[in-house]
């Protein structure tokens, strides 16, 4: 449930009137609403990547839904792998660009950037998800045609396998010493 509460004096920092806003709700509000904790949103302060929107007339912090949408953005840049210094770097550069091309340059390199190391990423990720697929395979015959006494110094000489079958790396590196 978000508390509705009233703006501080004109003396407090505010963007826009808590009428065209939306309600403004406090920072554990946020941290609800946006699954972080208050720390991790002190902390996007401190960095300044947060911004209050204003204060309540008891001194408490008070946020709207752009800081909703701003601690989404850090979340889901966060989870493509940028710290929280490349991120602070990122909305700084953005805010003090003089014109919005150059801004969009920067943002469009960084973003590009990304996406080809998550394209890399994906690809061995995959060839990850063969190698456990023929692992798998593998230990599965073993499972099946080894007897329960077998001993797994055997496992290296194992003639219970197709002789075109080779041991997958995964495997293999059990026996490795």
């Amino acid at each position: 449930m978000t508390v509705r509460l009233p703006i501080a004096p004109p003396s407090a920092p505010a963007s826009a009137p808590a009428e065209a806003a939306g309600p403004l709700m406090q920072v554990g509000d946020l941290a609800k609403e946006t699954g972080k904790t208050v720390r991790a949103l002190h902390l996007y302060e401190e960095l300044d990547l947060l911004r209050p929107q204003g204060r309540s007339k008891g001194g408490f912090r008070l946020y709207g839904q752009d800081s909703v949408r701003r601690i989404r953005w850090i979340g889901r840049l966060q989870e493509l792998g940028f710290s929280l210094g490349d991120i602070q770097t990122l909305a700084k550069d953005f805010a003090t660009s003089a014109v919005a091309p150059a801004a969009m340059v920067r943002v469009r390199k960084q973003y590009a950037d990304k996406l080809a190391a998550t394209r890399e990423q994906i690809a061995r990720l995959h060839q990850l998800e063969i190698e456990l697929e023929a692992s798998l395979a593998f230990l599965e015959a073993c499972d099946s045609v080894c007897e329960p006494e077998t001993v797994t110094r055997a496992c290296t000489s194992c003639d219970h396998h197709d002789s075109h079958d080779t041991m997958p790396e995964l495997v293999a590196g059990l026996h490795a010493s």
